[in-house]
């Protein structure tokens, strides 16, 4: 089965010209918010508290423009199957590269979040910098589609790790400068050792592995974000959040990043992984902030 919907459903799809894809993408769009409402409830409810200055009506155009952008990641991620050299260099750019010139010869992290198109950003960063360039992630149970995805993310040179093995990046071949990209908007699994902070109004528990690692290694620790400028095209854009992590206070990298991408979202909610169940686990009275 796994066999057939890869070769017979999805490479062909991922083969169609942009201008069918998108109208294919319209078409799931309305099937997810209106036919199947997928996972309605918790789009609606992350909306309604992370902006609860907004009325009923605007929560419904923000979910409605959410779908459409969520089925528009479904097809630009198919299409990452195939797409080639020169059609992804012309849909993603780095916009403010000179910001990293100083780190042209220095490893860094890269913490980004769930905002717009992060796969795509990821294929193609690899094209845009001369460091080795690792990309964390978390295997799938379905070895198939695992394999296959982890080639279609490292056709341009990003090297997928499983995070079980993050550490051993930091300590291989320091000769050679690298990037480690760290997806860091995503709730723990264990708050028991979070970090938390108001992000979006809500009180939200967030991963402390970045911070962790910058302050271990001493590695200068970067956002970056994609910004859609049209739609299928995206620039990258990079903010400094520490040059020298070990000099930060507790929790401070953290707090930056947070920051960085709550900016992001109220700028354009519509671009967030509003899907996802972010508020599921609370803090306990007990945590301090």
């Amino acid at each position: 089965m796994n066999f057939v919907l890869y070769y017979f459903i999805i490479l062909p799809i991922s083969y169609l010209p942009y201008f069918f894809l998108y109208r294919l993408s319209d078409f799931v769009s309305f099937v997810l918010n209106n036919v199947l409402k997928y996972r309605k409830t918790v789009i609606i409810n992350n909306l309604s508290n992370s902006f609860p200055n907004k009325n009923i009506s605007e929560i419904e155009i923000l979910t409605k423009k959410f779908y459409s952008h969520l089925s528009d990641l479904i097809i630009e991620a198919l299409k990452g199957f195939t797409i080639s050299d020169k059609n992804i260099r012309d849909r993603v750019v780095c916009e403010n590269i000179n910001l990293l010139e100083e780190l042209s010869n220095k490893s860094f992290i890269l913490m980004g979040g769930h905002y717009n198109n992060w796969e795509l950003s990821g294929q193609a960063l690899p094209i845009y910098f001369k460091h080795d360039m690792y990309g964390i992630y978390k295997p799938l149970k379905n070895k198939f589609f695992d394999k296959k995805i982890k080639i279609s993310r490292s056709k341009f040179g990003l090297k997928m790790v499983p995070m079980k093995f993050t550490k051993r990046i930091f300590l291989k071949d320091e000769s050679q400068p690298k990037v480690i990209l760290l997806g860091s908007d995503q709730g723990p699994s264990n708050i028991k050792n979070a970090y938390w902070t108001n992000f979006l109004n809500q009180d939200t528990a967030f991963l402390q592995g970045a911070e962790k690692y910058a302050k271990e290694f001493n590695w200068p620790v970067i956002y970056g974000t994609a910004l859609k400028y049209k739609r299928g095209y995206y620039k990258i854009k990079f903010n400094i959040i520490s040059y020298n992590p070990r000099d930060t206070k507790d929790g401070e990298i953290i707090k930056k990043f947070s920051s960085l991408l709550e900016d992001d979202i109220n700028n354009s909610p519509e671009f967030w992984l509003w899907s996802h169940r972010r508020w599921k686990r609370k803090r306990k009275l007990n945590n301090s902030l």
